[in-house]
């Protein structure tokens, strides 16, 4: 089998990759909704995958993988490597997990991700309200995560929330020293989320990047008694294209409270300090991101060789991202925790691609599936009229 094509249309706001074949069966890949400009990042590497059997995944990965990058080149890399995987499970007529090394579990956990709702203000009581509107979502999570701090607009909205100035820009742009004012009313909307949410439910938080070293030290300690899940991308994380293995280190040393990142880093080399200083007590790498799912999964047995759990990232990785997720998940080792569930935006995305259970979540378990590749198509007829122009021919 030899790779005939590579193309990316942008459905929605999501990049969509398709790799053609000429034995007729097509890969899909997707990148998430935040990055609707990558179509030349992914053109960049059809030169190197025409002509490739794509079903030596690794062999095709290899020429391409040093090209990549942190976000947005490492995205690129990530979604082609979806493609291949699909077609390799498709030409062998086994699901990708097979393919992965099996499952280890038949249903994977999953929290709330992209399960949201507006949120009506910055105050405690509107965090606990918050909550409670997603502990009660039909889809039954057991594990809830909440944006505090620079992950949110308290920036904006808290008076005196920092000793720096907020401002609009790319996402969560800024970076303070938090006052005293600051770092209380992080601590108080938490203690009002978790009474609301008991031990029913876990909370995890997504808290930056933008912490000072010494505020973050401080807040872990603060929220010891909550039991919290996590707290995640402190010091760094989206777009931030380093690691901080160091810092990092310094602040789980200091805590009981576990302290998680990864969603931005790309590449098993970039994990390895993290892992082996036992810098964080849990890796999140995103499957659009890190280089693929081969490379979560060897993140994750990498971590599990270092007593560090798993729990990946992919709020936006879109109906092809959550099939990703689901059958790299379902290999994973025991310390994995639950995936970022990731909802399909706009919602007329569930009405181009077959393949997903209804619901897809249950009890905050998604069943995995048995179909060949990823398990998700895209319905062209379907799918068409949501192309621009210069996409038209996408599906030919």
């Amino acid at each position: 089998m030899r790779i005939t094509d590579l193309k990316c249309a942008v459905i929605g706001d999501n990049p969509v990759i398709r790799i053609t074949t000429d034995e007729g069966i097509d890969g899909w890949g997707e990148a998430e909704n935040s990055k609707p400009y990558l179509k030349p990042h992914v053109l960049f590497y059809r030169q190197h995958v025409l002509g490739e059997d794509p079903t030596n995944v690794e062999r095709v990965m290899l020429k391409i993988r040093r090209l990549g990058s942190f976000k947005p080149w490492g995205s690129a890399v990530s979604a082609i490597e979806w493609a291949l995987w699909d077609i390799a499970g498709k030409a062998a007529g086994v699901p990708v997990y097979k393919l992965l090394g099996g499952k280890v579990r038949d249903r994977v956990r999953v929290y709330n991700g992209g399960v949201r709702f507006p949120m009506t203000g910055s105050e405690p009581e509107d965090y606990a309200a918050d909550v409670r509107r997603m502990a009660a979502s039909p889809e039954g999570f057991s594990l809830i995560k909440a944006a505090v701090a620079f992950h949110s607009d308290m920036p904006r909205n808290v008076p005196d929330f920092s000793y720096g100035e907020p401002h609009s820009g790319p996402a969560h742009p800024n970076r303070a020293p938090l006052t005293e004012r600051g770092l209380n009313h992080v601590i108080e909307c938490v203690e009002a989320m978790k009474d609301a949410l008991g031990d029913r439910v876990s909370l995890a938080l997504d808290c930056g990047p933008g912490w000072m070293l010494s505020d973050a030290i401080r807040f872990a300690r603060a929220v010891e008694p909550l039991n919290l899940a996590w707290l995640e991308d402190l010091l760094t994380g989206d777009y931030v294209p380093y690691v901080h293995a160091d810092l990092y280190r310094d602040l789980t040393t200091s805590t009981s409270t576990p302290i998680h990142t990864g969603e931005q880093i790309y590449l098993r080399q970039n994990f390895k300090e993290l892992i082996e200083r036992q810098a964080v007590r849990i890796v999140g790498p995103d499957p659009c991101d890190v280089g693929g799912m081969a490379e979560l999964k060897w993140v994750a047995e990498y971590a599990d060789l270092h007593g560090i759990l798993m729990a990946p990232h992919g709020v936006i990785d879109g109906a092809i991202g959550l099939a990703a997720l689901v059958q790299v998940s379902a290999t994973l080792p025991q310390n994995y925790i639950a995936f970022e569930y990731p909802v399909a935006r706009p919602s007329w995305w569930y009405d181009i691609v077959t393949g997903l259970p209804n619901p897809i979540v249950r009890g905050g378990f998604i069943d995995v599936w048995d179909r060949p590749g990823l398990g998700v198509d895209l319905i062209p007829e379907a799918a068409a009229s949501h192309l621009s122009e210069e996409d038209k021919s996408f599906f030919d």
